[in-house]
């Protein structure tokens, strides 16, 4: 079997395994929220006798290690469960499958983040280019304060800033980002390009850094020196031969970001009511909706751990050194 493929199947075990690992502590952590979906239905009035009635028909009177298992059995079988929204104590059932509540949210999220990756990837690649071609030039230093000073605050602040400045002093976009599946397209990215611009100033700066820093520590390279020896330009000597060989750590600084659009994004999604995964987990932990919040949790941990495979094959694949570590 060729050694990267084998590698490939290594990393797609573990990948398998953490997110098994990560399934327990999602549920572990769940169980320890206080109170439940009962209680945040019947309220503090409900008598013993009601609560654990409706407790009974929920299943939540089962051990944890039974849910546990019956979950995970649904899973492994692509059943996410059902809502316990719509639920109620007199035995009437409106609750909907936890895959139609998730689908359409996902949906949203993958594209404010697909946007915003559009945006932020090639203009990161391209500040951070410049910069160790320009090294210690006053562009280099300006966009190094400014880089800096946006990993410093944190996301909320940054969008009430352009919520301020572009939405109330400024209305050029609007300051809520209220979309549905019936909005047109060229309207929803107009609408979502305030929390696009939030997201791509924050992340921007960790892709910048990793590509300027990579960069610049292959320039002390002898095949560097050789390159420019023969008399190629440095933009050249950047292009040609640093950037391909700079691949493996600005991929997995790129994949770690393009993980944190997804799983990051409930900051960003709460304040400008994107209707989003965030949005719903959030509005879901509010009403203890069990099923819900596992199952965007669950989402979230398997988008950082797919997208950092994908990482690591790349950085393989680009440098095939990395097959045979010392």
């Amino acid at each position: 079997m060729h050694p990267i493929l084998t590698t490939v199947l290594q990393r797609l075990a573990l990948g398998v395994l953490t997110l098994f690992f990560v399934s327990v502590i999602i549920f572990s952590s769940i169980e320890f929220l206080p109170g439940d979906f009962t209680e945040a239905v019947l309220g503090q009035t409900a008598t013993e006798e009601t609560v654990a009635a409706f407790r009974r028909e929920l299943g939540l009177d089962q051990p944890a290690y039974v849910r546990y298992f019956d979950w995970i059995g649904a899973l492994a079988q692509g059943d996410l469960g059902t809502s316990f929204s719509g639920r109620a104590s007199s035995g009437i059932d409106r609750s909907r499958p936890v895959i139609d509540l998730v689908g359409p949210r996902l949906e949203n999220t993958l594209f404010l983040a697909t946007m915003t990756a559009i945006i932020a990837v090639p203009l990161a690649l391209t500040l951070g280019i410049l910069a160790a071609l320009y090294r210690g030039s006053i562009f280099d230093r300006g966009v190094n304060a400014v880089t800096l000073t946006t990993i410093a605050m944190p996301e909320f602040l940054v969008a009430y800033i352009l919520i301020l400045f572009l939405a109330s002093l400024n209305p050029i976009f609007p300051s809520l980002a209220n979309i549905n599946a019936d909005t047109p397209f060229w309207e929803r990215v107009y609408k979502c390009a305030l929390p696009a611009m939030t997201l791509t100033l924050v992340i921007v700066a960790h892709m910048m850094r990793m590509t300027r820093a990579a960069i610049i520590n292959l320039l002390a390279s002898p095949y560097i020196e050789m390159a420019r020896l023969k008399g190629l330009s440095p933009r050249n000597v950047i292009l040609t031969h640093a950037l391909p060989n700079a691949w493996a750590p600005i991929a997995n600084v790129v994949a770690f970001n393009l993980a944190y659009l997804v799983v990051g994004v409930v900051v960003v999604e709460v304040v400008f009511v994107y209707p989003g995964v965030g949005q719903l987990m959030v509005d879901a932990v509010t009403t203890r909706d069990i099923p819900v919040v596992q199952a965007c949790a669950l989402i979230f941990a398997a988008t950082y751990i797919v997208l950092n495979l994908l990482a690591d094959i790349i950085s393989i694949v680009t440098n095939p050194r990395l097959l045979h570590p010392r």
